[in-house]
């Protein structure tokens, strides 16, 4: 036996263990939690990636901030938190950046295929630090579970 595996895992333990099994090299994620994270971040760095290629012809910093213009969507919280999570999602969400590539790509539309792109690369970006879609009960509540409390002290 080469480790013994328990869930929920030792608060002490090793995030990611490594090991040999059939003489291959395994990695075990000990966390969901990191795990959801190590995916997500591969997610974005090949969205990043695709960027480099379809970037429109604008230098790398035009993209930073336009890497982060999807966050406009949370303007909509200023109404109330329905109209946010609305808008949020909208501009958050993975199918709805696949289906503005597959329009660009069908029409022919570098625009639309760069405008999908950053937006599955920001959605996985906010993914990986913990930020999912919202309910509209709160901006706190994502599909992801709660966000914690930030302490003051």
């Amino acid at each position: 036996m080469l480790c013994k595996f328990e869930y929920p895992p030792e608060k002490n333990v090793n995030i990611i263990t490594a090991g040999l099994i059939n003489g291959g090299l395994f990695l075990f994620i000990q966390s969901m939690k990191y795990f959801i994270a190590l995916e997500e971040a591969a997610l974005a760095l090949s969205g990043i990636y695709l960027l480099t290629i379809y970037n429109m012809g604008l230098p790398v910093w035009v993209w930073v901030p336009l890497f982060l213009s999807p966050d406009v969507a949370m303007l909509g919280y200023l109404v109330n938190t329905r109209v946010g999570a609305l808008t949020y999602n909208l501009f958050h969400h993975r199918a709805v950046a696949l289906i503005i590539v597959a329009y660009g790509y069908y029409t022919h539309n570098s625009y639309c295929i760069s405008i999908g792109i950053l937006l599955f690369a920001h959605s996985s970006f906010d993914r990986m630090l913990g930020y999912g879609l919202k309910y509209a009960d709160s901006f706190k509540h994502t599909h992801l579970g709660w966000l914690p409390e930030k302490n003051n002290g």
